[in-house]
């Protein structure tokens, strides 16, 4: 029991400064990457704006549901199938905070390769689903006009217009120190309650195998590709956000499975989840649902394949790096900033607590 209790404290300790520094990075990109303009890169169709759907949505620390109304948002504001489905698969599987956790628990070979891999995953989806569904796109002119596609966002500006004139008001009486606080109100508030139970599951998960399970337990089936679509059929239906899925990640590397497997998981898990795939079947239709799940789930695979085939071929093991991890930090660093994360944690919880007996109060 107390080597579980050390194990997981340790682990806690290495996450928690990269964690935070994720956690001010989208203060940062919450105060001045208005959403707005967002919308305005991703309209219409096309490659083009399906690659900027998948660059910009890489780095933005969403979690798996998170990303979902601010996919629609943009979807709904005028950008094209392709890009939505780019931005919704791309955000959730990767970000800064992943990132910078992924450096920690798995090492910088795994931190290089998770982004590229989220962002090619979420491109080839993107256009799949661009394909898939272009067919009923002639049909919009035939209803209108063979300007419509022209007439679309002339309609749409007037509204924008309208609506901004009530926000530039607002925009322009924020200073930089407000828009500063409401961006780190949003990630120490907001976006930490989405993900903070679900990273100390993972947590969890991966303290437990590393106190339990034999290194190496599993290494003669960790790479086999019957693993990977296993963990693929495991990892659909499941709800876990970009960073909780590190530490599990880091676990079933413990267990003895391949880094290809634990990047399939850590592609397939945040991209895909039973809320997901309702609002892409109900938004965006059957097709694209189809070229979505077939876009991530081939492309995770593919890619875990080729990580394990490539760190084979030029002799590198992650494993090692990952088994005996060291502080790069100071000591004294990565304490206070596990105290900080634990005291920004608990006053969630004391929030959301207030907030349960306030309704039931009222009631």
């Amino acid at each position: 029991m107390l080597s579980f209790i050390d194990n997981f404290w340790q682990l806690f300790v290495l996450s928690a400064p990269w964690l935070l520094v994720g956690l001010l990075v989208a203060a940062v990109m919450k105060a001045w990457m208005p959403m707005s303009w967002l919308q305005q890169q991703l309209g219409g169709e096309g490659i083009k704006p399906v690659l900027k759907g998948a660059l910009f949505g890489a780095p933005l620390p969403l979690c798996s549901c998170g990303v979902i109304p601010a996919a629609m948002q943009l979807r709904r504001g005028g950008a094209g199938k392709g890009a939505t489905v780019a931005f919704l698969s791309a955000t959730p599987e990767t970000g800064v905070d992943s990132i910078s956790v992924s450096y920690v628990l798995l090492g910088p070979v795994m931190a290089i390769v998770r982004p590229i891999a989220a962002i090619l995953s979420a491109i080839t989806a993107g256009l799949l689903v661009g394909k898939a569904t272009a067919e009923p796109e002639p049909d919009a002119p035939a209803i209108k006009s063979c300007c419509a596609t022209k007439a679309a966002p002339i309609v749409s500006e007037p509204v924008k217009t309208s609506c901004c004139a009530s926000k530039k008001p607002v925009v322009a009486k924020l200073s930089l120190w407000q828009q500063a606080k409401d961006g780190l109100s949003y990630s120490t508030g907001k976006l930490l309650s989405d993900f903070y139970l679900w990273l100390m599951i993972g947590l969890f998960f991966a303290a437990l195998v590393q106190t339990l399970v034999p290194m190496n337990a599993l290494a003669q089936y960790g790479n086999s590709i019957w693993i990977m679509l296993l963990i693929v059929l495991i990892s659909v239906p499941m709800y876990v956000c970009a960073t909780a899925s590190t530490p599990i990640a880091a676990a079933l590397m413990l267990m003895g499975f391949s880094p290809g497997a634990a990047l399939v998981f850590m592609q397939a898990g945040p991209a895909t989840n039973i809320a997901t795939i309702s609002v892409v079947y109900k938004e965006l239709g059957k097709r694209a649902l189809a070229a979505y799940l077939f876009g991530v789930i081939v492309m995770s695979v593919l890619f875990g394949w080729l990580l394990d085939q490539s760190l084979a071929y030029f002799d590198i093991s992650v494993q090692g790096a990952l088994q005996h991890q060291h502080s790069v930090l100071p000591g004294w660093l990565e304490l206070s900033a596990a105290l900080l994360l634990c005291a920004l944690i608990l006053r969630i919880i004391w929030q959301q607590w207030q907030q349960k007996h306030r309704l039931l109060a009222a009631r």
